[in-house]
């Protein structure tokens, strides 16, 4: 539904999309023959703006595909609500140094030729309510699959990322009729294994809102009789359409996206293989500049093979301080220009960035306010934060007014800093100029997560309770620290992470130099090396696509 392709095009919310568009870069970069669809969004996701009192304010941020893409000389139409839905593809081409590339096929329905009520079905990422949601699912799914046979690719192997996809297996299983029970039946059965050979499912979320569900009168009503409503409900729910139960019946190849939300995911859906393939982020997008011309020394291949980083050990120690101070002093900059707040560069920068929701718990820092006082009169830090709640998400958006309220309670002891409208621009400032990236989701509700992987690559070591990608990666003191033991009380979460900050993190911050800059090193050369999507799509091409 989502893909971060460049900050000027906003067709994306957050770490599903940002995730996606590593994947482009990656398959770009090893010359894997793989296409992408997804919505052309013109209005985009929203454009973020923090009033006085703390509050979101939203509005759309329209970009123009004809700026960034061609379209092209086809169309296909999908039947909605009984009329004809024409879709226009257009084509970004991704290509990579090395000269590899990756199409991007961004599906519209702003056409004249359309009825002006579908207008607008991809004009907004995740549209308001189950209507259009379903509608655009409809044109995703069903008409991604329609476009590419219209373009001539021939599909090996289809890719589900999430379920919001999966209409399109569905799709392909009205082209495997078996025949009727009995001469008087009324209707068609199907054979789902040609289909389950062919479609590999990642599921994303732990989160039950992330998956979406439709009353079967509503697929009714949008889809007609594109397939028989009896025999959808014994493959996608009985009570209702299950997109993520839809995916899991029809793929053969079904993943997590880290070894502990497979896991997680096993137990959330028992009778099917849940595999583990764990996240990564492309080496060369994340990584800072400075830094970037260091790998270099390491080896002229790290951004195409980052097992390179192993080496970083052996970086100069003024070099990583010094590409790090001008990482950080762009990020302060960055600060001063959208908040007009001057940070101290001498001073450690904590930075929060996740998607505003509850479980992300933005607030578990602000638990104590006396603890983070003491914590903070004794070894000084600043905290910079992002994130963007969901328009009808009002927890997220109770909680960005809360993050201010507390910033104005801490102003005479701790500096505090909102910045509006986190984008994958914004993004590559704070995972580089960032001293310590903070994590604090609830478990098991950390799908995998992978800002920190992005830190990582700059030497910014992850301060994190033990959920998705962390729960494989920590390396206590090596690569990061821990909030908590695995498995423990999340509602400790808060004194474990004031005690951490007091007695281990800040500590070796303030008195230890060079022992700050080891770790850095250790954190380039133990994460860095490992969590990239160049791992990633090495694997989904041997164990998923050549099953």
């Amino acid at each position: 539904m989502e893909i971060a392709l460049e900050p000027g095009i906003p067709t994306y919310s957050g770490g599903l999309g940002v995730l996606a568009g590593d994947t482009v870069r990656s398959c770009a970069d090893l010359e894997l023959p793989m296409v992408f669809v997804t919505l052309v969004s013109r209005k985009g996701y929203l454009r973020q703006s923090i009033a006085p009192d703390g509050s979101q304010q939203e509005s759309i941020d329209p970009w123009n595909p004809a700026d960034h893409a061609e379209p092209l000389d086809a169309a296909v139409a999908v039947r909605i609500e009984g009329r004809p839905v024409w879709i226009l593809p257009w084509l970004y081409m991704h290509a990579c140094p090395h000269g590899g590339c990756a199409p991007v096929i961004l599906l519209d329905t702003h056409l004249e030729v359309n009825d002006p009520a579908d207008r607008g079905i991809t004009d907004r990422l995740y549209g308001e309510g189950a209507d259009l949601r379903l509608k655009q699912e409809i044109v995703l799914g069903i008409g991604g699959e329609r476009i590419l046979r219209a373009l001539g690719f021939e599909i090996t192997t289809w890719h589900l990322n999430e379920g919001h996809a999966a209409l399109l297996p569905l799709s392909l299983l009205r082209r495997h009729p078996l025949g009727k029970d009995e001469p008087a039946a009324t209707t068609l059965r199907y054979d789902a294994e040609p289909v389950r050979e062919r479609c590999v499912f990642t599921t994303h979320t732990p989160v039950e809102a992330g998956h979406d569900r439709f009353s079967y009168d509503l697929v009714q009503r949008m889809m007609g009789d594109f397939f028989e409503i009896g025999q959808l409900r014994h493959i996608a729910g009985a009570e209702e359409l299950n997109m993520t139960r839809l995916a899991l019946n029809l793929s053969g190849w079904v993943n997590g996206v880290a070894t502990r939300h497979a896991e997680t995911a096993q137990r959330m859906f028992p009778g099917y293989h849940i595999h583990a393939v764990t996240n990564g982020v492309h080496v060369p997008t994340w990584t800072h500049p400075a830094f970037a011309a260091l790998f270099q020394t390491v080896s002229p291949e790290w951004a195409h093979d980052p097992g390179a980083l192993r080496g970083a050990d052996h970086l100069a120690d003024e070099a990583v301080w010094t590409a790090h101070r001008q990482a950080k002093g762009e990020l302060l900059a960055e600060v001063q220009h959208r908040c007009s707040t001057a940070l101290d560069p001498d001073l450690p920068v904590i930075v929060f960035a996740r998607r505003m929701t509850g479980y992300k718990r933005a607030d578990l820092l602000f638990s104590d306010l006396a603890q983070l006082r003491r914590v903070a009169r004794e070894f000084p830090f600043q905290v910079v934060m992002a994130g963007k709640a969901h328009p009808r998400d009002e927890g997220g958006k109770a909680l960005i007014r809360q993050v201010h309220e507390h910033a104005r309670e801490l102003a005479d002891t701790l500096p505090v800093v909102f910045l509006p409208n986190y984008e994958m621009g914004l993004a590559k400032k704070m995972v580089a100029g960032a001293d310590i990236w903070l994590n604090t989701p609830l478990p098991p509700m950390e799908a995998s997560g992978t800002s920190g992987m992005k830190a990582a690559l700059n030497g910014v070591p992850h301060l994190s309770v033990l959920d998705g990608w962390w729960a494989e990666a920590c390396e206590e003191g090596a690569n990061g620290w821990a909030i908590g033991s695995d498995g423990g009380p999340p509602a400790q979460h808060a004194g474990e992470l004031y005690d951490k900050l007091w007695s281990t993190v800040l500590p070796l911050w303030h008195h230890d130099r060079a022992g700050w800059i080891a770790l850095m090193k250790q954190v380039i050369s133990r994460t860095g090396s490992r969590f990239h999507s160049q791992r990633m799509m090495r694997r989904y091409a041997a164990e998923a696509y050549l099953r």
